[in-house]
């Protein structure tokens, strides 16, 4: 029999979904406590929200953060205080303090509290890299083809690899690795959900990546699942499907603007600078490249499946965007386009049979051969 978790330490409740996770848990009456965590405290509207969460404001990178977990006898720990911007926290070396410095002490505060029981990690598929060498699909027991050099990724990475050396020391705690495809919806703000809400979208040119996206409500839905149910291991988190960059840029009625890849990096540094979008060097390259999960081991052994497909998540977060150009412009210009190609190939094929060598009748053949 199942028994659901007593006191849950959720950190990063001050974003959006964190703070929808807290206040999913807080209305289970199963749960006796659920305690966030973060190091700025929520909006009034998010701290209503939360309900019978306590807010907790600590710094998960002071060991203090052990004395939080072992008074409040906490057995269940959700980690999504993992930042992905350098811009939400400070620049790149406060980004890398808080990912890597913080989650180890996170992770050794767990160690030494004898009450946890469960350990739930909010990752990214952004672990498998993105590179001309990936397969089709990426399986949790694949690795990157490239490993991840820098940024959100390598941060990732390393987390992951404490994770793992936790678990060998802890063999008791059950762990979850939860990773992730790109988050999309109208209430969530992404690194991909700012990136297509550009007027003039920037691409690689000769590249369309494959994109698969995951709606916030399966997000949010998939985490409560992994703090209260049985299931330990890492799995892949996506919708089903994928679109091309280009085809998710046309239905939000964008226009794209396609650059020579070493253009791109000027562009990414300009609107970092400018605080249009904040990519870094990693996440270019995924924008090359894509990236595409399998999500056999969610519905198999984890036990859900996302009500989102790709697409549809796209059209949900696409009701929320004021399109540039309208869908029917966009299926208008593309519609005259393959009519054109139609009769290009049409004519194509007409001049190719006129040009085609007759052969030569049966009697001039034998003539000729005798």
């Amino acid at each position: 029999m199942l028994v659901p978790p007593a006191v849950v330490l959720v950190t990063g409740v001050s974003r959006w979904l964190g703070g929808a996770l807290a206040a999913e848990l807080a209305a289970n009456p199963s749960i006796e406590r659920v305690i966030g965590v973060d190091t700025v405290p929520p909006t009034p509207g998010m701290l209503r929200q939360l309900g019978r969460t306590e807010f907790v404001r600590a710094d998960i990178r002071n060991p203090l953060i052990g004395k939080v977990v072992t008074a409040a006898s906490v057995d269940t720990v959700v980690h999504m205080n993992i930042s992905s911007t350098p811009a939400g926290s400070g620049g790149r070396v406060p980004m890398k303090e808080l990912n890597v410095i913080g989650s180890m002490q996170l992770l050794a505060a767990c160690q030494q509290a004898p009450s946890v029981r469960r350990f739930v990690l909010k990752s990214t598929s952004a672990v498998y890299g993105a590179s001309s060498r990936d397969p089709a699909v990426f399986t949790e027991s694949m690795q990157a083809r490239q490993v991840p050099s820098g940024g959100f990724a390598k941060d990732s990475v390393d987390i992951e690899g404490y994770v793992r050396s936790f678990s060998r020391r802890r063999p008791d705690v059950d762990v979850v690795v939860l990773r992730f495809t790109n988050f999309i919806g109208p209430r969530i703000d992404s690194l991909l959900t700012g990136f297509l809400r550009m007027p003039l979208v920037p691409t690689a040119l000769g590249y369309d990546a494959r994109v698969q996206l995951l709606h916030e409500d399966d997000a949010l839905a998939v985490l409560t699942r992994a703090t209260t149910g049985d299931f330990a291991g890492t799995v892949n988190v996506g919708g089903e499907g994928t679109l091309l960059l280009s085809q998710a840029i046309r239905r939000l009625g964008r226009v794209e603007v396609p650059l020579p890849s070493p253009t791109l990096g000027s562009v990414g540094r300009l609107s970092r600078r400018f605080g249009f979008v904040d990519y870094s060097p990693e996440q270019m390259r995924f924008l090359n490249f894509g990236r595409v999960v399998d999500t056999t081991r969610l519905r198999t052994e984890f036990g859900y499946t996302p009500r989102y497909t790709t697409p549809a998540a796209l059209a949900d977060y696409a009701d929320t965007v004021t399109p540039l150009i309208s869908p029917s412009a966009v299926r208008s210009v593309t519609g005259g386009l393959r009519s054109v190609v139609a009769r290009v190939e049409e004519t194509a094929t007409a001049v190719e049979r006129r040009l085609r060598p007759v052969p030569p009748a049966p009697g001039l053949r034998a003539v000729h051969d005798a």
